[in-house]
Formats: C-alpha cells, structure tokens, sequence
C-alpha cells in the first residue's frame, strides 16, 4: 500500500505521518518537496509515485491573514483539493480531505450535522469549502470536517495561551464562541483508523463527509482558564493565574476575519460508522500540556 501524505509539517499533518509510519509505502510531502500552489506540480508527482491513497492535510490556516493573501487561500485550500481529487478519480483510488467548522456561518443553536447548509463567512471558511466541493466529485472521498485544532506541532491556541500566561500579567479572551478543542493526535487516531477499514474491506462503501470533533464543549474563554490552571498544576511557573483572564465578546475583540459562534460538531456519524469512542477534550489537552511542559 502507497500512501501519499501532503503536509507533514502541519498539525494534523505531523501527526498523522508519526502515525502512519507503522504502514510501509508512506510518502510524506512538505511544501518543498510537493508545492500545492502549482498544479501541474502536483499532477506530475502524482503520476510517477501513483499511490493507493492519498491523504491531504495541507491547509492555508492563517484565518486572518487569508482575508489578504486570498489567490494564495485559494490555490492551497481550493485549486490544490481539485487537482488532487482529480488524479485520485483518475487512478480510482481514495481520497481523504479535511475541512473545518469555518464553513459554517455558526449560527444554528445545535452542534451541526454533515448535511447542515454550509455558509463561510471569511475567505478561509471559504476557500476550504470550495476545497470540500472539489472533492466530492469524485465518490471514493472522505471528508473529515474538525475544529479547534490542537497540538505540540505548529501553531494553536494552547500553545499561545501557554506562552502568553509566562509572559503577561492579564489577558481578554472572548467567551461567546463554542466549540470542541480537537487533538491533532485523536484526528491521526482517526484517520488510520479509516485507512485501514478502507484497505481492510474491499466492498467498503461508507465513503462521504463525517465530523470530527472531541467530545465536550466550551468556549475560548474557559478553555484559557483550562489550559491555566493545568499548567500551573503541572508545575509550570506563570506571571498570571485564570483569576486573572477577563472575560470579553467577539465584538470587542474585533479579529480581522469573522468567526462561527458555534462550532460544535455532531459526531454521530463517524462514531457510528467506524464504531469509535471519542475522548473528552479536557483529556486530550492535559496529556499535551503535559508533553508541551516535559519539553521546556
């Protein structure tokens, strides 16, 4: 089995290669080995390795700064998708894509489901659901949609928060936003889970878009708090404690591009179809503040 990875830099990507290791025949891309921002690139990486699957975790995921550099958003989140599906159709092989809760307006009161209308309201949200489009023309694809990524790898909310609680003495952290903090490592979990029920079961069928989340909410708010008072916990030395964490609206934090008030994500589907059990967030988050703690 041949298993083309793309973005093994990136959160979901990193850990999804650390998994996926055990398999023989993986190929783990980076932007310099596989530049998803030219499309002939790809076409031609993909017709000399021809894998049996291809996974796609690269993303353009600076949400803010996509409001700027959009044909860049557009290219990685929406041309590069395309492509990628194209030659999976072409090769009639699988696809495994991600996407995320930005492409719901999050306004529905309820955590969402796989068949709720989307509505992006920033170029990120939009670009990644133009991205999803392109995939699901071509039928053998899953789509595991996620939010609230977290890890040890790259750039995330637990990890500002960590860094920012060593270095200030206050902070304002908006508390009208609800979602599920996901770990890149239960995403990878996941994922090679699927992987292997894909090539395990050749009259596997249950292609489509699942939801991805832990389980568990809270919002951007408490999850400061959480990550807080774990670390201080775990030992951490911090100038500040959650005591000190203000509570404030998206309105006054004024970021530059739009965030869902609700991000939470039904999992029913998925934990059904691949009969999982999906830890509690909280969990998930102490383990990694503990690995991020061991490393300082």
């Amino acid at each position: 089995m041949k298993i083309l990875l793309t973005g093994k830099d990136g959160q979901v990507g990193f850990a999804l290669h650390k998994k996926l290791v055990s398999l023989e025949g993986v190929i783990a891309t980076d932007r310099n080995e596989l530049n998803l921002e030219n499309s002939d690139a790809i076409r031609t990486f993909i017709e000399k390795i021809k894998p049996d699957i291809i996974i796609n975790a690269a993303a353009y995921t600076d949400v803010d700064k996509a409001e700027l550099e959009i044909e860049l958003a557009y290219k990685v989140n929406t041309e590069a998708p395309q492509v990628l599906a194209e030659k999976a159709s072409q090769l009639n092989i699988p696809i495994i894509h991600f996407s995320t809760d930005y492409v719901f307006d999050g306004l529905k009161n309820e955590p969402y489901i796989e068949t709720d209308d989307a509505n992006p309201q920033s170029v990120y949200g939009q670009t990644k659901w133009k991205g999803e489009e392109a995939v699901r023309q071509h039928k053998k694809h899953i789509i595991l949609k996620t939010s609230w990524v977290f890890s040890y790898q790259g750039q995330n909310f637990l990890k500002t928060i960590l860094k920012l609680i060593q270095e200030r003495t206050s902070l304002n952290i908006v508390s009208d936003q609800i979602g599920s903090p996901t770990s890149a490592d239960a995403i990878a979990d996941v994922t090679y889970k699927i992987v292997k029920t894909i090539f395990n079961k050749p009259s596997f069928k249950d292609f489509g878009i699942y939801h991805l989340a832990l389980e568990g909410e809270t919002n951007w708010y408490q999850y400061a708090c959480f990550i807080t008072d774990e670390a201080i916990r775990l030992g951490l030395k911090t100038t500040m404690t959650s005591q000190d964490i203000k509570s404030i609206s998206s309105d006054a934090y004024r970021a530059v591009a739009k965030r869902p008030l609700n991000s939470r994500l039904d999992t029913t589907k998925i934990k059904k179809t691949f009969m999982l059990e999906l830890p509690d967030w909280k969990m998930e988050a102490a383990v990694m503040l503990k690995m991020a703690l061991s490393n300082t």
